[in-house]
């Protein structure tokens, strides 16, 4: 959330704040370790599919604080992989920052993937028109 924060923290000061949507991904990334650059390539993922692998491969998920994002790692076929996606926390921490500098609103990236637990934090925390 870092690299989030810092960018909206510019945004505010070059753009009128009633101007600024908050772009949020409804998706996850599935990436191969090791990383090259240029080179390795992560899948999409659905955050509840995401989830469901965790479950699958009998990981925990964690959480990173400083990117308020979940993530896991399993390993599938000898090759080791680190998800991360978004679930309630790191959607209220998004949330939270259109609220502390009182944004336009905020708009998905990818509407088509399933992600109930989304819709009713959303409800909770803003007046939907």
């Amino acid at each position: 959330m870092d690299k989030v924060r810092q960018v909206v923290e510019y945004a505010v000061t070059e753009i009128p704040v009633n101007k600024i949507n908050l772009g949020i991904p409804n998706y996850g990334y599935d990436w191969p370790l090791p990383y090259e650059k240029g080179v390795t390539k992560a899948s999409t993922i659905g955050n509840v599919q995401a989830v469901q692998l965790a479950i699958e491969h009998g990981v925990a998920i964690g959480f990173d604080e400083k990117a308020q994002s979940p993530y896991f790692n399993y390993i599938e076929n000898g090759v080791e992989h680190e998800v991360w996606f978004e679930d309630v926390r790191s959607m209220r921490a998004k949330f939270n920052l259109v609220k502390e500098f009182s944004l336009r609103g905020m708009g998905y990236w990818q509407l088509m993937r399933l992600f109930l637990a989304n819709w009713i934090l959303l409800d909770d925390e803003f007046e939907i028109l």
